[in-house]
């Protein structure tokens, strides 16, 4: 109502995704589950796709645009996952989330090339127009950022750079706030209600 909430999904479990690494030009998958690794996000998209294998091709174009990268794609948790709706109809009733990992260049915020920028525009263009690419969220270096976690009824705050996180995403909340303490607030109030460790 206060128009701070922008956005927020849970994903499904790991075993339901697949993990995509590209470099040098060749691409290896990897299907679900996984233990987490290198799980410092650089950003992600939502996809609405007829599949998995749709969501990897075009998580597989945008690596070919960037160079190397990795991303672990899952299935968008819906409301008929929990319970609270009907599947609707159709083959691309499912989203799916390309969580794209931090590198060393997207830690220190290294820009694209302008003909990579190029290239990344008119792809983004394309599968918008064609209903594929919901939203794009690049995020700054761990810097910027915050790690907050509840343990035995207590927070913990730690300020970044962070290294890299072993813990593997299980959704996000995006929210529009002036400040890294407002957000902060509303992560630890978002921890006190739901039964998450960490944010």
């Amino acid at each position: 109502r206060r128009g701070i909430l922008r956005g927020g999904e849970g994903l499904r479990p790991s075993s339901e995704g697949v993990r995509l690494s590209y470099a040098g030009g060749n691409r290896t998958v990897t299907p679900g589950p996984f233990e987490g690794r290198n799980e410092l996000p650089a950003g992600f998209s939502i996809l609405s796709v007829e599949s998995i294998d749709d969501a990897v091709e075009w998580a597989s174009r945008f690596a070919a645009v960037i160079g190397e990268a990795e991303f672990d794609i899952r299935p968008v948790t819906e409301p008929w996952d929990l319970g609270v709706a009907e599947k609707p109809a159709g083959p691309r009733a499912r989203r799916y989330m390309a969580l794209r990992k931090a590198t060393s260049a997207t830690e220190v915020e290294r820009t694209l090339s302008p003909e990579q920028q190029r290239d990344l525009d008119a792809l983004i263009e394309e599968s918008t127009r064609t209903g594929v690419h919901l939203v794009t969220v690049a995020m700054r270096s761990s810097a910027r950022g915050r790690r907050l976690r509840r343990q035995q009824g207590r927070f913990l705050t730690v300020d970044g750079p962070f290294t890299e996180s072993k813990e593997l995403i299980g959704g996000y909340v995006i929210v529009d706030v002036p400040t890294l303490d407002g957000a902060t607030e509303l992560a630890r109030r978002y921890l006190e209600v739901g039964d998450a460790p960490g944010a």
